[in-house]
């Protein structure tokens, strides 16, 4: 046993390093975002996998390039592992490897130019950004629903908030001063998510002007409220959307997560 242990030092430091890289990595997400315990172990997994078979080729993680990633990839493949498995731990690379370049330990993402496989009619089909923009520009804004919409709309793309967190928004947890969100995620963690320009001018033209006509004489203090001053569900949100994409021309087909799937692509 001791000796088979000195003959794979070599592996188990390149293991080690991929180890560490990893950690600071869930480390980091789970601060920013409040990851349940069980979304950070399936990063834990599909990084640690990819990690290991690194390891073979005396290689830590971050010294992976595109060619070994698709290597990785076509042996999961040829092992029997589906398309939404792999899709999923390519999910899992993109956002470890856009980590380590914010970091500065690498220079160059190898997960860019990889397509993601396709795995049928349930993954969504990503908005370009002609698609977009037209999305954007179909609700009436001289109509105060109209107006709210279109600032929903903004709010999404510019933040990629979930659609649960962006119909319960409320006018607590916007800080205009400072252009962010306050989100309070699962595990009661919070996070503070920055908004462009655009979505920060739309949200204090709606709050001082068609957000008051909305509400009349009544009180909320959710965000985005319906005619009736409650608060918006997930399923009237959903149909806004669908609504506006056959208004834009715009045939794919849409749920609320696609537009957020939209941020994440652009």
């Amino acid at each position: 046993m001791a000796s088979s242990n000195k003959q794979s030092t070599p592996e188990s430091q390149v293991v080690q390093r991929s180890e560490e890289l990893v950690d600071r990595f869930l480390d980091a997400i789970w601060m920013e975002r409040g990851l349940s315990k069980n979304t950070l172990g399936a990063y834990r997994a599909d990084l640690m996998t990819l990690g290991r078979g690194l390891s073979e080729h005396n290689k830590s993680i971050e010294q992976a390039d595109k060619a070994d990633l698709l290597d990785f990839i076509a042996g999961r493949v040829e092992s029997g592992a589906k398309p939404r498995s792999t899709a999923r731990q390519l999910s899992s690379f993109r956002r470890f490897y856009r980590y380590l370049l914010r970091e500065g330990v690498i220079n160059e993402d190898p997960t860019v130019n990889i397509a993601m496989p396709k795995i049928g009619r349930s993954l969504p089909q990503s908005l370009t950004e002609p698609d977009v923009e037209a999305l954007l520009s179909a609700p009436k804004v001289a109509e105060p629903l109209g107006h709210r919409d279109r600032t929903m709309l903004e709010v999404l793309y510019a933040t990629g908030v979930r659609v649960s967190e962006l119909i319960n928004l409320k006018l607590s947890q916007i800080n205009l001063n400072q252009g962010v969100l306050r989100i309070v995620g699962k595990g009661d963690r919070e996070r503070l998510i920055p908004m462009g320009d655009e979505a920060q001018d739309w949200l204090r033209e709606f709050i001082a002007g068609p957000r008051v006509e909305i509400l009349l004489e009544r009180q909320t203090e959710y965000l985005f409220p319906t005619r009736r001053g409650d608060r918006m569900t997930r399923q009237a949100f959903w149909h806004i959307i669908k609504r506006y994409a056959k208004k834009a021309g715009i045939s794919k087909k849409l749920s609320p997560h696609t537009v957020r799937h939209a941020f994440a692509t652009h």
